[in-house]
């Protein structure tokens, strides 16, 4: 027969409560630690374990809610126990929040706390309320001041241009050639796992960043850039595919650029292999925060002219758009009115490539391309946009000091952050690719047109011409065929046509 309270004529029912702040390899052999040593406590008293409660990889000094502490507040307020175990008061509480919301509940439910490791707390006193909230006090600062060696830590590598931890960045991280001792998330056992150089580039990821770049930069999507990523099989360094959120936060990234950032402030330069030069950093920056362009664009087009190609039916403006009405064989452009007949939408883009290719291919076509930035030097922008940035900087240090007041540091940092504003879009637009250049002066443009995914052959098409999808002619054709060829009308927008 189990113990009993004495005076009481019922069982001592008692509940265990385990926690772990960092699990790194998922293996929970932090609260399985904790889990024997709280079973045998209660053994060693006779008490009856009714429940147990897990949070793993949860800090109590975070803020973060514990589902399972909170479940066994709601618990012990229903009368469940009268007992609670738990390893260490700090696995309870680190919040002084948090401890006097227990103490309260303990005392008004009549529910005793014992530790393994630091004794057994009485809250029903006032001596025992103090020295539970000294160890909190105690738990606290030993918090705080972890997580204050932990930032200078991070600082102090970060302004040394070195690698502040964490999971390995997409780009980085190439074998060193030793190993060290690892635990395997899987079996919780020790593993030889190789060392790897967080300065040196990964050649293939490295080189999946600059197609991306170049791609945004080139009027593609960061939705195209998955695609690609998961054409060649390449995922994030834990191993998923490349979503748009890990995609976006990859082209972003000041690391690319070699440039090292503490808490979301650029702080000076890194000591890692930069993957592209910085004004390329920047533009592609600029094309993403830019609030014009739409992050949500629904679902993507799988025809080269959906909602690019132009009903030319009367006085009709309205874009056209794919439909299967013509048969699943034959799908067909329509009016977005849906007013008239189709075209069939293959016949419609093979004849609309043909054109372009054909276009790109005559000698006069480098008179297409825009003129690039000749003009802006990139060099002399970089040095200026250091410049400012230091000016930034000793601006924070000046009024940390108390050198200049806060109305001089304010005036100050405005003037220079318009002045940085200015200098990062010089950069930007230096960057930007006209969508041409892929195409003109290629040696197959047909070859390099075909290899462009459709989000760049549509980009290309955005900037070259305007195709408009006429009224066809009834009846067999002059070549003795049933496409009507004239019925599709190109306007150029760049070169002697369209300024003829």
């Amino acid at each position: 027969m189990k113990p009993i309270r004495p005076g009481s004529d019922r069982l001592i029912r008692a509940v265990i409560y385990v926690r772990i702040s960092q699990d790194r390899t998922g293996a929970h052999l932090g609260v399985d630690r904790q889990m024997e040593d709280c079973k045998a406590l209660a053994a060693s008293r006779g008490w009856d374990v009714v429940e147990t409660y897990i949070d793993n990889d949860i800090s109590a000094y975070s803020g973060k809610k514990r589902p399972d502490y909170r479940r066994m507040l709601d618990d012990l307020e229903q009368g469940t126990a009268t007992v609670v175990i738990a390893w260490h008061t700090d696995r309870l509480h680190r919040s002084p929040t948090e401890l006097e919301e227990y103490i309260d509940l303990s005392q008004r439910r009549g529910v005793d706390t014992h530790t393994v490791q630091a004794g057994d707390l009485d809250l029903s006193t006032s001596s025992g309320r103090m020295t539970a909230r000294i160890h909190g006090a105690v738990a606290r600062h030993e918090s705080e001041h972890k997580a204050e060696r932990v930032a200078r830590s991070r600082l102090q590598k970060a302004q040394a241009g070195k690698w502040g931890g964490g999971i390995r960045p997409f780009g980085w991280g190439l074998p060193t050639g030793e190993t060290r001792k690892k635990v395997d998330r899987a079996t919780g056992e020790e593993v030889e796992v190789p060392v790897l150089d967080m300065d040196q580039l990964v050649p293939e990821e490295a080189e999946a960043v600059r197609v991306g770049i170049d791609m945004l930069l080139s009027g593609g999507t960061i939705k195209g850039w998955c695609r690609w990523l998961a054409d060649k099989g390449l995922t994030t360094t834990r191993g998923n595919l490349v979503g748009h959120v890990e995609a976006r936060d990859m082209l972003m990234r000041a690391r690319n650029a070699g440039i090292a950032v503490y808490r979301g402030e650029e702080i000076g330069p890194g000591n890692w292999a930069a993957i592209v030069p910085e004004e390329k950093h920047r533009a592609v920056v600029a094309v993403l925060m830019d609030p014009n362009r739409r992050t949500t664009p629904g679902a993507q087009p799988k025809w080269l002219g959906s909602l690019l190609y132009r009903c030319g039916r009367g006085d009709c403006t309205e874009t056209v758009y794919v439909t299967q009405s013509g048969g699943r064989r034959y799908p067909s452009y329509r009016c977005k009115t849906a007013h008239g007949g189709g075209r069939q939408a293959a016949k419609v883009d093979e004849y609309v490539q043909d054109t372009v290719i054909a276009r790109l291919s005559r000698e006069d076509a480098v008179d297409l391309l825009l003129p690039g930035p000749s003009d802006v030097n990139v060099a002399a922008l970089q040095v200026e946009s250091e410049q400012i940035r230091r000016r930034l900087t000793d601006l924070a240090a000046l009024f940390g000091s108390g050198q200049i007041d806060m109305n001089q540091f304010t005036e100050g940092s405005d003037v220079a952050r318009a002045q940085l504003d200015g200098v990062t879009q010089q950069m930007a637009r230096a960057a930007v690719k006209d969508p041409l250049v892929k195409l003109v002066g290629a040696k197959n443009v047909g070859k390099a047109w075909h290899a462009l995914p459709l989000e760049e052959k549509r980009g290309v098409l955005r900037t070259l011409v305007t195709v408009t999808l006429t009224p066809p002619r009834l009846g067999p054709m002059p070549d003795g065929g049933r496409f009507d060829y004239e019925a599709v009308k190109f306007v150029w927008l760049r070169g002697m046509e369209a300024r003829s």
